[in-house]
């Protein structure tokens, strides 16, 4: 049925890569790999921060909350995607398109934030280490955790609004493997300048402020780092803080790219292969980043795993 607006509330059409069926299976087996690995690094992360009391400090609360807002995000797209590389049908509910475009949208608006927290942890850690435990006091950590949660639903709530007020003429193809944003607005049978407006102004805010304030507390860190003449301290800064840029590195150079950008100047398989990149590949690197040279975590979780289970005699 058609509403006034010209908007259908049937079901759409996601092409995904309906158009190389050839590489489904081959892609299908590549995202569930990935949705594995993802599944099961975060919630180890998850409960190995919880359960170890040596890891209730603010890096692993910051860390505990990318691992779950990283599980929602590609357990919100990827059963889905799975489906349709699987079968025949290709189709979403309307409703259901709605909660992957406003999940999508939502966290990762909230990740961007999560990130630039997570760096100015790293700066206090490093240039204020006597003072540490004062300035990332629990309260201040919760606060800003909220506040990156509570940003990300404000940005969502905006451009889903907005987005999903402009008429599509009866068009119900989305090119992509998923409802995101810049698939849905290339639906639109008219050019909305607001839109483009919003989605830059809320880009500023959320991708270029963010990553702003996270390059400018690595630059401070750098140069407290630069005057450090212990060989032993240098490495454990750059093994702390080389896990977290890398993952800045990964999550916002393909966000950036996608949402930046015009949308007319990238291609549809280009859009379909970066989204591809921070989606699935990026929420599966994260606990892998974090981990395989993080000796605390490490040790914690043979803790858990053996010593609880085999305990020492007396």
């Amino acid at each position: 049925m058609e509403t006034g607006n010209g908007s259908s509330r049937t079901d759409f059409i996601l092409l995904g890569f309906s158009d190389r069926p050839q590489l489904e299976r081959i892609i299908s087996v590549f995202v569930f790999i990935f949705y594995i690995v993802t599944l099961v690094g975060n919630t180890t992360i998850i409960l190995v921060s919880y359960l170890d009391t040596q890891l209730h400090t603010p890096m692993y609360f910051f860390l505990s909350n990318l691992s779950f807002l990283d599980l929602c995000y590609t357990t919100s797209i990827i059963p889905q995607m799975l489906v349709n590389l699987w079968g025949p049908k290709k189709s979403i509910t309307y409703g259901g398109c709605v909660l992957q475009f406003f999940f999508a949208l939502d966290l990762g608006a909230t990740e961007c934030l999560l990130l630039a927290v997570m760096a100015y942890d790293r700066y206090a850690a490093v240039c204020q280490p006597l003072h540490y435990t004062v300035i990332m006091h629990p309260q201040l950590c919760q606060k800003m955790v909220l506040t990156a949660w509570l940003g990300g639903l404000g940005s969502a709530l905006i451009l889903c609004t907005l987005t999903l007020k402009l008429p599509r003429c009866g068009h119900q193809e989305v090119d992509n493997f998923f409802c995101e944003m810049p698939a849905l607005i290339k639906m639109a049978c008219v050019y909305s300048k607001v839109i483009e407006v919003v989605v830059f102004a809320l880009g500023v805010v959320f991708l270029l402020v963010p990553l702003s304030l996270i390059l400018i507390s690595y630059g401070v860190i750098t140069q407290a780092v630069m005057r450090i003449k212990s060989a032993a301290r240098w490495q454990k800064i750059i093994n702390t803080c080389g896990s977290h840029l890398t993952v800045v590195t990964l999550f916002y150079g393909t966000i950036i790219y996608m949402y930046m950008k015009p949308h007319s100047s990238t291609s549809q398989d280009e859009g379909k292969f970066f989204t591809l990149f921070y989606t699935i590949v990026t929420p599966s690197l994260n606990p892998l980043i974090y981990t395989l040279r993080n000796k605390h975590v490490k040790s914690a979780a043979k803790r858990i795993l053996w010593i609880e289970k085999w305990p020492t005699k007396s």
